[in-house]
């Protein structure tokens, strides 16, 4: 069993337990419905044929079809694809969508692929996992190692194997192939809409807070560029390369072109140069957004960081033993959890996979708006339960990511027992 399976395990019992819900509740959301292992056999471009190996997990359906990505990773196991199905149940259970949730994977190392052997290995997964996915039953989209082409090779494939389009069963699709251009962006831009209700509601608003940012991919860039836009400060960026700090405030959209030119944020021409990539992690912000990889902000070095408020645009990147640290502070405000932060990429998921069923298209600003609305009421849906159960359980110290998960496991909970389940 893997480590982050265990970990998740973990927070589903407590869970449960913090919930008052019967441990048949774990019992039944601790193992999955169905877990398919396939071989994808893919000839090379220099002749050679090579058997990778692939899964496709789905860990409950309660709520609706399942629902999680395809993760391209060498290092990709069964058990951490367990754990990330069972992740995406709670998570979308949390954002309120009507998804179960699931998760893919193939073992193999996309950047040594051809462009070539790259689509051949996307068509073969996806003829493999065909029987068992579907837009009423199991909605794959991107993950580590995906993109928008390798969705746009998969529903291709899966189309011809029916006979006709079927746009609606993979999401985050290019937008010239029923996708739509808001899921690029989607997952920054949800969690600076986090990041702005939580200011709204405990620091006296968002316009003008001063934001750092670790981590600049994607989901960095565009928390960067619409927290600029809505009117933050944002005065850290970093990338593996180091830190650039100007506490005046930094030009998002040069660091973006710098980042996306060259790959280095640090040739950023203006502002201080930081060698550490973690030096975004302690500088003096108000509202601090990791946005890189897990175990990020831990024990050792919690104690460093000055930030109020920690939004998290990154999986995982914050460990239980730092949060002890962090809430032990009293100017600390609360850790916004991932679980609710960065949803907006599920979220404007499930837009997309609507306007796929019913061939009707909303425009760009129409499908911002309604992302911004999901992730606005779940944030207060979150923050109201999370100062119920620190009343109720003031014998211990209960996080907001104790509040998301105990919403999470009672929607699940409830949908089961309503349907017989339990």
């Amino acid at each position: 069993m893997s480590s982050y399976l265990e970990w998740m395990l973990g927070v589903l019992r407590e869970a449960v337990e913090l919930a008052g819900l019967p441990h048949e509740v774990y019992e039944y959301l601790s193992k999955p419905d169905r877990v398919l292992m396939v071989k994808i056999p893919v000839r090379m471009d220099d002749g050679r044929l090579v058997v990778f190996e692939g899964y496709r997990v789905q860990h409950n359906n309660a709520l609706g079809p399942y629902k999680g990505g395809i993760r391209f990773h060498p290092e990709v196991t069964l058990e951490t694809d367990m754990a990330l199905a069972m992740g995406m149940t709670l998570k979308n259970s949390l954002a309120g969508l009507p998804y179960g949730g699931g998760k893919g994977a193939v073992r193999c190392d996309p950047k040594k692929l051809s462009t070539a052997e790259l689509e051949r290995l996307s068509r073969g997964y996806a003829r493999a996992i065909a029987p068992l996915i579907g837009d009423q039953v199991d909605i794959p989209a991107p993950d580590v190692g995906t993109n928008p082409q390798i969705m746009a090779w998969m529903v291709d494939e899966f189309s011809k194997l029916k006979g006709y389009n079927v746009p609606g069963v993979f999401t985050a699709k290019p937008p010239e192939l029923w996708g739509n251009p808001v899921r690029i962006y989607s997952t920054g831009y949800g969690t600076v809409i986090a990041a702005k209700a939580a200011a709204y509601r405990w620091l006296d608003g968002f316009e003008g807070k001063v934001i750092s940012i670790h981590g600049f991919g994607n989901a960095g860039q565009y928390a960067a560029l619409w927290a600029s836009r809505l009117g933050a400060k944002v005065v850290a960026v970093s990338d593996t390369s180091g830190t650039v700090y100007d506490p005046n405030g930094l030009d998002v959209e040069l660091a973006i072109k710098v980042k996306n030119e060259t790959g280095k944020v640090v040739n950023y021409p203006k502002g201080q140069k930081l060698q550490d990539p973690d030096a975004s992690l302690y500088v003096d912000a108000d509202i601090l957004i990791p946005a890189a990889i897990e175990n990020t902000i831990t024990e050792e070095n919690a104690g460093k960081v000055k930030a109020r408020l920690i939004v998290e645009a990154a999986n995982g990147p914050t460990t239980p033993g730092a949060e002890k640290i962090l809430y032990s502070r009293s100017d600390f405000v609360a850790v916004v959890p991932d679980i609710l932060a960065n949803a907006g990429g599920v979220i404007m998921s499930y837009l997309e996979w609507v306007e796929n069923l019913q061939w009707w298209f909303w425009d760009e600003e129409e499908t911002r708006a309604r992302l911004a609305s999901i992730m606005e009421k779940n944030f207060k849906k979150t923050a109201d339960r999370w100062e119920k159960l620190k009343t109720e359980r003031s014998d211990r110290l209960v996080t907001m990511r104790d509040a998301a998960f105990v919403l999470a496991v009672e929607r699940v909970y409830n949908a089961m027992k309503l349907r017989g389940w339990i």
